[in-house]
């Protein structure tokens, strides 16, 4: 008998051999693969002149495998098997291969979040692009994301409707003050904040929008004595005894071991989500970062919407 010829066997005998043993029976088969029973019963019989064996028995209780029969149909299996892998590979390269992604956010964002992100996206996907844009306001993230400038953004929560967000970390305001060799009580009353010169970012910024709603929430009218824009400037601007600053955490961040972190008399913090346009169509690059936030910082989806 002459050798069997790899070469001449096709997929469709392979797949045929694998429904009949599933289903048990070529009807069945030829119902699960939409073809007809002579068309799955020529595919076996010509499968076994191929290989020389006999693959199954034929009977009134249906088809059974022979012994040989069942140790082909797992290699058969396995070799389809890797042909979806084949395929998944090829149509996650189509959309991976190439491609960028613009993210937007502030500052703290950019400088604390994001550098561990691009790099394990990088590690993964070396052929897609990321661009940042930072903005000194979260409105003007959202605004970014309406126009379609940026596909991912970094924002406080609540979000409005039209975006999808979940919700990344939540991150404390806190109170620098100068280096002093005298106890400080760490909690702060209102009347001890505003014994200091307050150093803010400037109006229109978002920490001190954040900060202005803070301050008029408690009917404290406190004027500021600096407009810096620089978080770094402002953390040394404290160190340096010219002021007291309410700064969110991450933005203060690193902060000199000789300046004092105290606490707001009232508790504020700042939720920091990740959004993106609820109905834009999104290309493979961009729910690969996502993924890629989700694996390196986690995550919860944001049921909170602002009105």
């Amino acid at each position: 008998m002459a050798e069997s010829n790899p070469n001449r066997l096709k997929l469709s005998q392979l797949r045929a051999l694998v429904a009949i043993a599933k289903t048990g029976t070529f009807s069945d088969a030829a119902l699960q693969l939409d073809l007809s029973q002579s068309a799955v019963s020529h595919a076996i019989a010509t499968l076994e002149t191929e290989l020389g064996v006999i693959l199954l028995n034929r009977g009134r209780q249906g088809a059974v495998l022979t012994p040989v029969g069942t140790n082909i149909t797992a290699e058969a299996e396995l070799v389809l098997e890797r042909l979806d892998k084949i395929c998944q590979q090829a149509q996650l390269s189509k959309g991976l291969q190439s491609g960028q992604v613009r993210l937007g956010g502030f500052r703290s964002v950019a400088t604390h979040i994001l550098p561990a992100v691009i790099e394990r996206f990088r590690q993964q996907y070396p052929g897609i692009s990321v661009t940042i844009e930072e903005f000194s306001h979260y409105h003007r993230v959202e605004d970014n994301l309406r126009q379609g400038r940026i596909d991912i953004g970094f924002s406080y929560l609540p979000a409005v409707p039209e975006f999808e967000a979940w919700e990344l970390l939540r991150d404390e305001y806190i109170v620098l003050l100068p280096p002093t060799d005298h106890p400080i009580n760490v909690h702060l009353t209102w009347q001890q904040l505003c014994s200091y010169p307050l150093i803010q970012t400037p109006p229109g910024d978002g920490c001190r929008y954040n900060v202005e709603q803070y301050l008029a929430r408690h009917n404290q009218n406190i004027k500021f004595a600096y407009d810096v824009r620089e978080d770094s400037t402002i953390v040394s601007m404290v160190r340096r005894g010219l002021g007291a600053a309410i700064i969110a955490r991450l933005a203060a961040e690193p902060i000199p071991e000789d300046v004092i972190v105290a606490q707001l008399p009232e508790p504020f913090e700042r939720v920091i989500g990740v959004v993106t346009l609820a109905e834009a169509l999104q290309p493979p690059s961009v729910f690969a970062f996502l993924d890629t936030i989700k694996a390196v910082w986690g995550g919860k989806p944001s049921e909170a919407k602002a009105a």
